[in-house]
């Protein structure tokens, strides 16, 4: 559930832009230096704890401005390294328009993922919480949020829903690869989200493609840009288009479940989509209305535009730089389709979760793509951890590129290798947390996961392809910069080596 932290740079970034230019109007340069001088040495005592070292930077803006342009360049940890180096793993700062109180320390950040809602809460800007809406996950708090949580966290990890995906993922692979010609480029980063959002509607809404699906593409692009937009909400502003656009899908999922209602609700035994799983918990003492259940659909829709398709692409571009690893994964899924082939059995989704080689370059790539960089969270009073203060309503940025690109956790941890993770190495430690952790993890783990597994298998048994030059772009989303373009070629026989 904390993918939206990427959205939120957007805003961050934007807000920022728009209260800086109106800070210098009416700043002087003798006036700034002043109020910089006292910014950064007022006093910060809060009962006997101490805070971080560090600085605020500028009044209002903070250090908002050198967090950006980092974010730009092709280190964009290097804001936090540089203050690692001078304040220590924990330092205060002032980013997205708050004092923060920034970790990169794995035991401090699993703290802190870890606690309820009784000393952290989310934070998001208000433009986004006005987006979401009150009764989204990522806003709520307590049994509520636990509740909704587990339900669908449940639902995820089902037997039923993995055959389900394996057979959508399959079905929409094939559908997009049967049009793919050797003589014009394939965009790995286009073709990665159709098919991702395509199954993730169908496991949120049971909705195929089709003039609904096709409405629903069309209003959902409207939407996402909201996220990135200003926070002004008067007719023909981005963020209205947003709202209006976001009605128009609850309505359609409404419908929806109206017609689940109608249909006979009551006697479905096996739930075939997230709007079934929370209709039949629907419990009367806390009953989940249909505009709560609209809304979280439509947000749990995002990951299908960013994280799943964009562990995809970045497979493909490390697998493109390493041909070793490349070689490895293809003799590794080559073997796997031979064999199922002489058994005369299709593959399943533990079949593709099985290969333990595949498993470890999704792992590196989650590791080095760094999809979720970090997540926020707001102090509802004052907490000490390890000697550390952060004061009440201050936020808290857990930033795990700097923890995943450490070399004190890591050997050479800015080189792509797969082959660190062999021997069952622990991926559930602290400084591993692609999906972020504690109450809020991401429900979807395992399913992206399992769709990176088959959208590799399927790409690297029947092709063969030359990647042009691509570059990562980590700001304000993790995307290529050119949509990750391959040349194909249909691979008519191959020799294991």
């Amino acid at each position: 559930m904390d993918n939206l932290l990427l959205i939120l740079f957007l805003t961050a970034a934007a807000s920022f832009f728009s209260t800086l230019i109106l800070y210098l109007r009416s700043s002087s340069p003798s006036s700034s230096r002043s109020r910089r001088r006292s910014f950064t040495s007022q006093s910060h005592s809060h009962g006997h704890g101490q805070l971080p070292l560090g600085t605020l930077g500028w009044p209002i803006v903070g250090e908002s401005l050198e967090f950006i342009s980092c974010a730009l360049t092709d280190r964009p940890e290097s804001f936090m390294d540089k203050r690692r180096c001078m304040y220590g793993k924990v330092f205060k700062s002032h980013i997205f328009g708050t004092p923060t109180i920034v970790s990169t320390d794995a035991e401090v950040s699993k703290f802190v993922l870890q606690s309820d809602a009784k000393a952290f809460v989310p934070f998001y800007p208000k433009s986004l919480t006005e987006l979401m809406g009150k009764s989204s996950i990522l806003l709520i708090n307590g049994g509520l949020q636990r509740r909704i949580h587990g339900l669908i966290g449940s639902f995820f990890k089902s037997a039923d829903l993995k055959a389900q995906i394996t057979r959508d993922m399959e079905k929409y692979i094939h559908k997009s690869m049967e049009n793919w010609m050797q003589d014009q480029p394939i965009y790995i980063q286009d073709e990665s989200k159709n098919i991702a959002f395509q199954v993730l509607v169908k496991a949120l809404i049971n909705l195929d493609p089709g003039e609904q699906m096709e409405i629903l593409k069309k209003q959902f692009q409207e939407f996402i840009s909201g996220l990135m937009s200003l926070p002004v909400n008067i007719p023909g502003s981005q963020l209205y288009r947003s709202l209006q656009a976001k009605k128009k899908m609850a309505r359609l999922i409404q419908e929806i479940i109206q017609s689940k209602r109608d249909g006979g609700m009551s006697i479905i035994n096996v739930p075939k989509d997230v709007i079934d799983v929370l209709m039949m918990n629907n419990a009367s003492d806390q009953p989940l209305t249909d505009d709560l259940i609209a809304d979280n659909m439509i947000d749990m829709m995002i990951p299908g535009e960013d994280s799943v398709p964009v562990l995809m692409t970045l497979a493909v571009k490390y697998l493109s730089d390493y041909p070793a690893a490349l070689q490895q994964l293809t003799d590794e899924n080559i073997k796997l389709k031979e064999l199922k082939a002489q058994l005369g059995e299709p593959l399943s989704w533990s079949d593709y979760l099985s290969l333990p080689f595949t498993q470890n370059v999704i792992t590196e790539t989650l590791r080095m793509g760094n999809i979720i960089i970090g997540v926020m969270r707001k102090a509802v009073r004052d907490i000490e951890i390890k000697g550390y203060l952060i004061p009440k309503g201050w936020c808290f940025f857990a930033y795990f590129r700097s923890v995943h690109l450490d070399e004190s956790n890591y050997d050479w941890p800015n080189q792509f290798n797969p082959w660190r993770w062999q021997d069952n190495k622990d991926i559930s430690n602290s400084s591993f947390t692609p999906f972020g952790g504690g109450q809020r993890l991401c429900p979807g783990l395992d399913l992206a996961r399992l769709e990176a597994s088959i959208f590799l298998h399927h790409l690297v048994t029947q092709f063969r392809w030359v990647a042009e030059e691509d570059t990562v772009v980590n700001f304000p989303t993790v995307r290529m910069k050119r949509r990750m373009p391959i040349w194909v070629k249909k691979r008519e026989d191959y020799k294991l080596t």
